[in-house]
């Protein structure tokens, strides 16, 4: 039996990974999150009736834990502009504490550890797509620079542990993803069009609406990051999906898949340091991983309908 160590599993993301998980007999998976932005409701189902391979520990990364595991999935760390700008200093000891305190149970137990690090790190990019090799364009003391360069420098602690203490890491750099289960509430694009559609409330796009996204299946992204895991590889590595789009033709999308709502399109100033493009190179995912998303953009999208309408219509 594997033991596998999902921080941040109460998540979207890391919910939807340890269901994934569970799927191979020979796993137990603790799932670690202390639900600042994750939820119980989203593991009920592996709760009650209680799974007899899966455990959930409620607990602060940024404190040290005694576990004994062979892999981490270190994905804990709020992820949308509204939720890691609502306690900044919170956030980066979440990148940083929780990151050096993941990495030292790695280096006790010898277990393998993956850190889902994010496109945000090439800030507002100067070229497109985004290569790994690309060093990005963050601005260090800015609203947004909590998570950009908290993620920066876990990223640099995990490189550094493997370098010195041998360490057998794995860095994911996973852009926008979408699908059920995501929070109503955190800001992000795909919740925010669909939610405010599903109330006949405005669609509100910042700026022009011109600035571009990708959008990934959380399928394809829980995908991608096993294959990393099971893979050798120890750099940087994007997931994502290639197809980029503008935040304009998000919202209009989502107004044709959802034909019964009269929401209007309202524009706003945009925040401070928003990316203008978001477009992840993914040949060493295709090559080295030899992964790609498999999901439509509208596939997914009417999937994601379906989950809000069920979310809301219970709430």
């Amino acid at each position: 039996m594997k033991t596998i160590l999902v921080t941040g599993g109460t998540g979207f993301i890391g919910s939807h990974l340890c269901e994934k998980l569970l799927e191979n007999q020979n796993n137990h998976i603790i799932c670690l999150d202390n639900n600042f932005t994750g939820s119980l409701n989203n593991i009920r189902h592996l709760l009650i009736p209680p799974h007899p391979r899966f455990e959930f520990i409620r607990h602060d990364v940024t404190l040290p834990i005694l576990l004994e595991v062979h892999e981490i999935y270190h994905l804990a760390c709020p992820a949308s502009p509204k939720d890691y700008q609502y306690n900044p200093i919170k956030t980066i000891k979440t990148n940083i504490l929780g990151t050096l305190n993941m990495l030292g149970l790695a280096k006790r137990t010898r277990a393998k550890i993956l850190l889902t690090s994010t496109s945000e790190v090439y800030g507002d990019p100067k070229i497109s797509p985004q290569v790994e090799e690309y060093w990005g364009n963050v601005n260090p003391i800015g609203i947004r620079s909590c998570y950009d360069e908290g993620k920066r420098l876990a990223e640099t602690l995990m490189m550094e542990y493997h370098r010195n203490e041998n360490v057998d890491i794995r860095i994911a750099r996973i852009f926008n993803t979408y699908g059920p289960r995501l929070n109503k509430n955190d800001g992000r694009v795909i919740s925010n069009f669909i939610v405010a559609a599903l109330k006949n409330e405005p669609i509100t796009i910042y700026g022009l609406g011109d600035q571009t996204r990708s959008f990934c299946f959380v399928e394809d992204q829980v995908c991608g990051l096993i294959k990393l895991m099971n893979s050798n590889y120890n750099l940087p590595i994007n997931i994502g999906n290639p197809q980029e789009i503008t935040i304009k033709q998000a919202a209009e999308i989502i107004k044709k898949l959802i034909p019964e709502s009269s929401s209007v399109i309202e524009y706003r100033d945009l925040p401070a340091d928003d990316p203008m493009q978001r477009k992840p190179d993914i040949k060493k995912a295709q090559t080295i991983l030899c992964w790609n998303p498999k999901v439509d953009l509208e596939d997914g999208l009417l999937e994601t309908i379906g989950y809000f309408k069920n979310h809301l219509a219970a709430n």
